[in-house]
């Protein structure tokens, strides 16, 4: 294939109206291990490896856009998150992050707990074998008929969400004999640093029942007097992408101060706190994550503090990583297929996805990394922006980076750090078929969930 060069527009930022580099990567070729999984590396001749097997192997056997999940990689951090926790803890993934029959067989394997947040998830989790009393339910609106399927099976927890849901859950439990175990989430009044659709802590939002204001109180009094309900700790999450350990401290700080409300009016000492997720991970090298070990003692130091101060028993933690576990563990391939440089600006990388398979860009803002996959090159870098086949001027898969200036059509690039809320918010838009996601692992590549096929977008079309 011809790799004849293409005006590449500018090289450096300083003529770069927006974006996120200052300048081109000292090697263009370079993986950053900050933002790839544990098992990516670079054949001797110059392709992108995973589990052993190269990029275009696999973009002939399973095609482009792809997902491609490291599997050791995912049971490895699945195992640090638990190992950090310890036994006196608790570690749900978050299913939303990206959930399969697979992703739940593993996570079962590694010792993991499950949260889930609609009955479709709920209905992974119990087909792929996750026992029930290891899965808690979220969700600021769950139907009935969602609430009635998990007091069914047994759901370990419930999390309530609105006064509503305190009398529906209870009513339910009764109707059905049974008495559920739940969580009241709070929302305390932290305000995250991140975007402003995924901080979740702040009061004007649509999550979680208010701390300051009295409500959270007046919650606890109305689900400690219903006899349906087994009410056994406080829930908070303030939201995604967080790498400042400093809100959590003020969230511990304020929900056990309810804690300490709620033994010195009624009694009782709740005897669990769930701290949510939302830790971040490394999208560009430029961000820096914790390590599970770290905030596992950050945590625990915290609540022991706080609890020691108020004259409180210490009660179970619970935290709830799902991007932190399976976001850095895949990436996505495309072929790219047109290339447009714009004079003074930057060049348009186009390529077989977008928005469809990453919508986060366009949602979001988010930033990403991407690499000539398919081989290495030699040649200058070129500012590039990789944009989707869309009908959308915003579908943007990576806003600002840099590739080599003698990319051509047919070549393979990669994006990684996609295994997050990229297949789980997947659309069909413009009839796009959404990509499969295959788990690489030791030579050995499967299909996990398959391409979506025309015939799939057909058959739920009976007009």
């Amino acid at each position: 294939m011809s790799r004849s060069a293409h005006p590449a527009g500018p090289r450096h930022a300083d003529v770069l109206p927006e974006g996120h580099y200052t300048a081109p990567p000292a090697d263009i070729n370079a993986l950053d291990p900050k933002v790839w999984s544990r098992t990516v590396t670079r054949t001797p001749e110059g392709a992108v490896s995973v589990g052993g097997i190269d990029v275009t192997r696999l973009a002939e056997e399973f095609g482009t856009p792809a997902y491609f999940i490291d599997e050791d990689d995912f049971r490895a951090r699945a195992q640090a998150w638990r190992t950090a926790f310890g036994e006196g803890a608790d570690v749900f993934y978050a299913g939303k992050a990206f959930l399969s029959r697979a992703i739940v067989r593993w996570l079962h394997e590694e010792g993991l707990n499950l949260d889930v947040c609609s009955g479709g998830e709920l209905a992974t989790a119990l087909s792929a074998g996750m026992p029930a009393e290891r899965i808690a339910f979220h969700g600021n609106n769950k139907s009935a008929a969602e609430i009635e399927k998990a007091v069914s099976v047994g759901v370990g927890h419930i999390v309530l969400d609105s006064f509503q849901e305190i009398v529906r859950v209870a009513h339910i439990a009764e109707q059905l004999g049974k008495r559920q175990r739940v969580l009241i989430r709070v929302t305390v009044g932290v305000e995250a640093h991140t975007h402003e659709f995924i901080a979740t802590a702040h009061e004007d939002q649509k999550f979680g029942i208010a701390l300051a204001d009295g409500q959270a109180a007046e919650a606890v009094r109305r689900a400690l007097k219903l006899d349906g309900l087994e009410l056994v700790g406080i829930h908070s999450h303030i939201g995604s992408q967080i790498f400042d350990m400093a809100g959590f401290e003020v969230a511990a700080r304020r929900v056990v101060s309810l804690l300490a409300e709620i033994r010195d009016e009624h009694g009782v000492e709740l005897p669990e706190i769930d701290l949510g997720g939302g830790l971040g991970i490394a999208y560009t090298s430029d961000d820096d994550p914790r390590e599970p070990h770290e905030i596992a003692k950050a945590l625990g130091e915290i609540v022991t503090r706080e609890c020691e101060a108020a004259g409180l028993r210490t009660p179970r933690i619970s935290v709830e990583p799902g991007r932190a576990i399976v976001g850095p563990t895949a990436f996505t391939l495309y072929e790219v297929g047109t290339i447009k440089p714009l004079d003074g600006l930057r060049t348009y990388v186009s390529v077989d996805g977008g928005m469809s398979d990453n919508i986060r860009t366009a949602l979001y803002d988010a930033e990403y990394s991407v690499s000539l996959a398919s081989r290495t090159s030699d040649a200058e870098p070129m500012l590039v922006r990789v944009v989707g086949k869309h009908c959308e001027s915003g579908d943007i898969v990576v806003r600002d980076a840099f590739l080599p200036s003698d990319l051509a059509p047919g070549d393979l690039i990669a994006v990684p750090a996609t295994g997050a809320y990229c297949r789980s918010m997947a659309s069909n838009y413009n009839h796009a078929l959404r990509p499969p996601v295959v788990a690489v692992r030791d030579g050995e590549a499967r299909v996990i969930v398959r391409r979506e096929t025309e015939e799939d977008l057909l058959r739920l079309d009976v007009g």
